[in-house]
């Protein structure tokens, strides 16, 4: 007889992605990179704002850059851009492409920023903020 989470999903019996195997960040490093300085291409961030999301300095974020020497994420850098990308995937199915890149930037008076930027508030609160903006964005677009 299946138990009530094999119910709800049924691929619990895959392995969870945690970013926590060697493994699985060296095979997913380069590719997380790639979407994050898209991200940072399309939100048009500066390396300093870049780099404080990624939760590193202005130097190691130059020297993440695709095309520099090739290193393997932190599982905390691999969990950062994994909740960054679902913001901006959520941000554009919730809104026109434009101002999807815009609304990062954008003064926001919401209870979760206080009238900062969502990336100035990110930078702030770190994972845990991130990850609340992107609980914002899905429930304000009806995903919860």
């Amino acid at each position: 007889m299946a138990t009530a989470l094999e119910l709800v999903s049924p691929q619990s019996t895959r392995r969870r992605q945690t970013f926590a195997s060697e493994e699985d960040r060296v095979r997913l490093s380069a590719t997380a990179l790639k979407a994050f300085v898209r991200l940072v291409e399309e939100w048009d961030l500066t390396g300093a704002q870049a780099a404080a999301l990624l939760g590193v300095s202005v130097s190691t974020w130059d020297r993440l850059k695709p095309g520099s020497e090739r290193r393997t994420l932190s599982q905390d850098q691999m969990t950062r851009i994994s909740v960054l990308t679902g913001i901006y995937k959520g941000l554009h199915l919730l809104f026109a492409d434009r101002m999807a890149d815009r609304w990062p930037s954008l003064p926001n008076s919401g209870p979760l920023f206080n009238g900062q930027t969502p990336v100035a508030a990110m930078i702030e609160g770190g994972i845990p903020l991130m990850l609340d903006v992107r609980r914002y964005i899905d429930a304000v677009r009806g995903g919860l």
